[in-house]
């Protein structure tokens, strides 16, 4: 079995700043690209940030310049550093990761439970 557990969301005013992380963990050989997406009231889940194995990322123009994504591989974990927080920055933020399972060849792609943050004065 392969879980992913967030932490780090809660409730902040505009301009502050919150980091959100994401274990995986168990039978894990190798984890390859992981991301974050958010998913706001009323709207389709949307990618915001992504990082391969190597360190090479991407993201959402939205969230550029404000948001840092970053991983542990050592950990099997990833970050999102977000700052200059925006109302429209609140939604649950989802991390996924590609990981290939102890004695398995496929790579299946994983979801964590998400996290909600909320930004409000």
């Amino acid at each position: 079995q392969v879980q992913l557990v967030e932490s780090g969301g809660g409730l902040v005013q505009p301009g502050g700043s919150l980091r959100l992380s994401c274990a995986a963990s168990g039978s894990i050989f190798s984890i390859n690209d992981m991301g974050w997406y958010r998913q706001a009231p009323g709207k389709q889940r949307e990618l915001v940030a992504a990082i391969t194995s190597g360190g090479s990322t991407n993201y959402a123009d939205s969230v550029k310049g404000r948001f840092t994504i970053s991983r542990d591989n050592a950990k099997n974990t990833v970050y999102l550093q977000m700052n200059s927080l925006k109302p429209e920055d609140t939604a649950v933020y989802y991390c996924n990761a590609e990981i290939r399972r102890l004695g398995l060849r496929n790579i299946y792609l994983y979801w964590g439970q998400g996290t909600q943050v909320t930004v409000s004065s």
